[in-house]
């Protein structure tokens, strides 16, 4: 007989892959769904960065393996967005990698650091593949909590009395995602001095920081973050590029050399044209982040309505693509409270559950719906 590695009985297939079954399933049965579980822009790119995209493709390079760090203008374009953005400066020789969306960072900087049995602090409630991807290598999850009455950030009386001997790596991720809680850079400076207390590498995740938020962030903009820290972001959300799969990873030279050396036994380079597209969407100015905000701000104010209609009390200080809510008083299960809105009203919202226990008691909407799927699925409950 043969069987399966004894890694994937530390995971489970991801929660949207299966979900998203159902939910086709039912779509495919006449029923009239409205999809506000998945971040996934349902904007266009800029037009600019398409065309880039379509005359790049005839280029004589274009179909040939592409270097495992990228062009050189694609890796200048994010140093010079990083330095524009965030005024955080990075050689864009040896600090910066481009990578197939920062998914596939999260894996390869855990191939990278992480042996068997390391420890590493993920935030509850956080992205699950920090979990799925740390059981997969073999290291060991360690929770620590996130909860709103300490506005979703961390309690470091808490994190210091945890036994951090074996914690290798710590991950965060400001703008928060579910919570869309900020962050600041005294919370920033905060963790780099923890990280730098307790050797642990710390990486924040920080694909959400243009999207409804007026002070994008950078954790590399604490002084000395670089010798403990990474940072991965995404044009994913930022440009809606989502399907294009590119994001990026900043860090000190060293860190970086680590992750290419599993990057490049991974894969065999970016294809030349999304390169392109995306070193013209870096081009951008502050007036592309205003007008998509624009859309989505009025987008945030219909999908709060529609989470108040359902008794649901809005986390209002959150940023980003996703409204957080909490469930009425005498909701038990937030999985089985959206499960009825699908069957019965044919909405999907996403259970705060997936992203760990402190999310029980909550739901998050996505964004990434017009305002007339929206104002409908408001009308749902009020017919």
């Amino acid at each position: 007989m043969i069987t399966t590695a004894k890694r994937l009985d530390t995971v489970e297939e991801y929660y949207f892959s299966s979900k998203l079954r159902e939910v086709r399933q039912l779509a495919s049965e006449g029923k009239p769904i409205i999809n506000m579980g998945i971040g996934s822009p349902d904007l266009l790119p800029a037009k600019a960065v398409v065309d880039a995209l379509v005359l790049a493709m005839q280029d004589n390079n274009a179909h040939q393996y592409q270097s495992y760090q990228g062009l050189p203008e694609l890796r200048e374009g994010m140093a010079s967005f990083y330095k524009n953005n965030y005024d955080v400066v990075v050689n864009p020789v040896n600090e910066i990698l481009p990578l197939m969306g920062s998914k596939e960072g999260i894996m390869h900087i855990s191939l990278a650091f992480l042996n068997e049995g390391d420890h590493v602090l993920i935030p509850n409630p956080g992205y699950p593949t920090y979990t799925s991807v740390t059981n997969l290598v073999g290291a060991v999850p360690v929770f620590y909590d996130l909860k709103e009455n300490t506005n979703w950030e961390p309690d470091f009386e808490a994190l210091e009395k945890l036994d951090l001997s074996k914690v290798k790596i710590m991950w965060i991720g400001y703008p928060h995602m579910p919570t869309g809680a900020r962050g600041s850079l005294e919370l920033f400076s905060k963790l780099v001095a923890f990280a730098k207390k307790h050797k642990i590498l710390l990486i924040n995740d920080n694909p959400y920081s243009f999207v409804l938020n007026d002070k994008p962030m950078s954790l590399l903009q604490v002084e000395g973050a670089k010798e403990v820290a990474l940072e991965l972001n995404s044009l994913s959300k930022t440009y809606n590029m989502a399907g294009w799969r590119v994001g990026m990873l900043l860090g000190n030279a060293k860190f970086i050399d680590a992750v290419l050396k599993v990057k490049s036994n991974m894969d065999s380079g970016m294809f030349f044209a999304i390169q392109k597209g995306a070193t013209e969407a870096l081009k951008s100015d502050s007036s592309w982040f205003q007008d998509i905000n624009t859309i989505y701000r009025k987008r945030r104010v219909l999908t709060e309505e529609l989470a108040e209609k359902l008794g649901c009390k809005v986390y209002k200080e959150g940023v980003g693509l996703f409204v957080w809510a909490k469930l009425p008083d005498g909701i038990k299960s937030a999985e089985k409270f959206i499960d009825g809105i699908l069957y019965e009203k044919s909405i999907f919202i996403t259970p705060g559950t997936i992203f760990g226990s402190n999310g029980e008691g909550y739901i998050r909407f996505s964004l990434c719906v017009t305002e007339e799927k929206v104002q409908e699925a408001i009308d749902r409950f009020t017919t």
